[in-house]
């Protein structure tokens, strides 16, 4: 035999309260001051860019595009073990004209940089890149002639650095990219401290520092400079 024994309900932001509410807003038995609580509880004001930075900050879709070793770690974050599905970004597309993110996953070469350029040009607007791994950022360990850093050719907004990055690293990078696209970007530590004053150079001294020179010739002209 199943014993019930009734209990009153905990606190005011209890779930059953809340469940009860709902039901009764639905039916129209909420009036006077507990249905204006209910509706300034539940009801946000906001402008109509902002829900559109939200919503496009929330259902950024990535391009199937790799380049090198780093899309190795790309493919990780929509496995189980990170399921980058939780905020909207596993939804990898076949076609740039379905896309409006580009993660440049591994190295770049002179002759692949106009191709990477022309599928960033086919991409929506607003559209996004994320330089993934230290080949597309800064060359790497590949520092010829041969390779080009992506900001050479096209806009970058996040770099993640690693060779190559684990997958929570750029699970971590689009999660900033995000907030970037939302207008809250995360501040950096001077910011955060308050610690401007910490800086190396002074403002006057850097203006003079701008007037000289920047560079110095060491070399003698004619001169063999070495071996």
């Amino acid at each position: 035999m199943e014993i019930i024994k009734r209990e009153k309900t905990g606190k005011e932001g209890d779930f059953r309260i809340r469940q009860l509410q709902a039901r009764d807003m639905l039916r129209g038995d909420l009036e006077g001051d507990d249905l204006e609580q209910y509706v300034r509880d539940r009801v946000i004001t906001t402008t109509l860019d902002r829900a559109a930075n939200w919503a496009r900050g929330n259902s950024l879709f990535p391009a199937t595009f790799g380049l090198a070793c780093c899309a190795i770690e790309m493919m990780s974050v929509v496995g189980a073990r990170l399921d980058i599905a939780r905020f909207g970004f596993e939804a990898f597309r076949a076609s740039p004209r379905q896309a409006d993110l580009l993660i440049l996953s591994g190295r770049i070469s002179i002759k692949m940089a106009p191709i990477v350029r022309r599928i960033y040009d086919q991409m929506l607007d607003p559209k996004y890149a994320i330089a993934m791994g230290a080949c597309s950022s800064s060359m790497g360990v590949f520092n010829n002639y041969a390779i080009v850093p992506a900001d050479k050719f096209m806009p970058v907004d996040v770099h993640v650095p690693g060779c190559p990055p684990r997958p929570e690293a750029l699970m971590y990078g689009i999660l900033k990219l995000r907030s970037m696209v939302h207008a809250d970007p995360s501040l950096g530590w001077r910011e955060r401290y308050d610690a401007e004053r910490t800086v190396e150079v002074l403002p006057a001294e850097g203006e003079e520092l701008l007037r000289r020179e920047t560079a110095v010739n060491a070399l003698i002209p004619e001169d063999t400079a070495g071996a």
